[in-house]
């Protein structure tokens, strides 16, 4: 976004302070705050948790939940990494809260459908993780693969990946390459 070429702002009166800036503006119950980040965060939020959900309806509610979460508490962001990181991981586990099966929810979709719609990216993934990759990513160790994880499925920049593992970058990067280097021993 920006000004174009007719010198019209895209975002006019778009919010000039900082990710950081507006978080503590948050914890001072500045609404205007507020939806300046979901006016810069919500759009690829909401396009990356498509991509691990069909359903618009529970990707719109577990975007929803992640600015209610900010707003409720915004000092859970500690200062360090980015705030996008954070808002991720926020992101990623309402979206998980969302999908956790629920009794009545379960067998209302069940009547509801024959046969349940399975997004492209799940449809790879299980294939994945029944062949000789998911077998080999399986032998990893848990710190290992939740930097797989974290940088290769969810697709976040070695930062944003430490900041969501609360470790240092170097370590993603360290393990990120013993995990290659096993994976590979792990295919031959």
């Amino acid at each position: 976004m920006g000004v174009d070429d007719t010198g019209w702002d895209a975002r006019e009166g778009a919010d000039d302070r900082s990710d950081a800036e507006l978080l503590a503006a948050v914890a001072e119950a500045d609404r205007g705050a507020l939806h300046e980040l979901f006016a810069r965060h919500e759009p690829w939020l909401a396009i990356r948790l498509s991509r691990r959900c069909a359903d618009p309806a529970i990707v719109d509610t577990a975007v929803q939940d992640t600015f209610l979460a900010v707003w409720r508490k915004p000092s859970g962001w500690r200062g360090d990494g980015e705030v996008a990181a954070w808002l991720w991981g926020i992101a990623v586990r309402s979206l998980l809260h969302q999908l956790r099966p629920r009794a009545n929810v379960v067998e209302r979709l069940r009547n509801l459908r024959s046969s349940p719609a399975v997004s492209a990216e799940e449809e790879v993934l299980a294939r994945v993780e029944h062949s000789d990759v998911g077998l080999a990513f399986s032998r990893l160790s848990p710190d290992l693969q939740a930097v797989v994880q974290a940088t290769v499925l969810d697709g976040l920049t070695t930062r944003e990946a430490a900041a969501l593992l609360g470790i240092p970058s170097g370590t993603v990067k360290s393990r990120m390459s013993r995990a290659r280097t096993e994976l590979r021993e792990g295919l031959l």
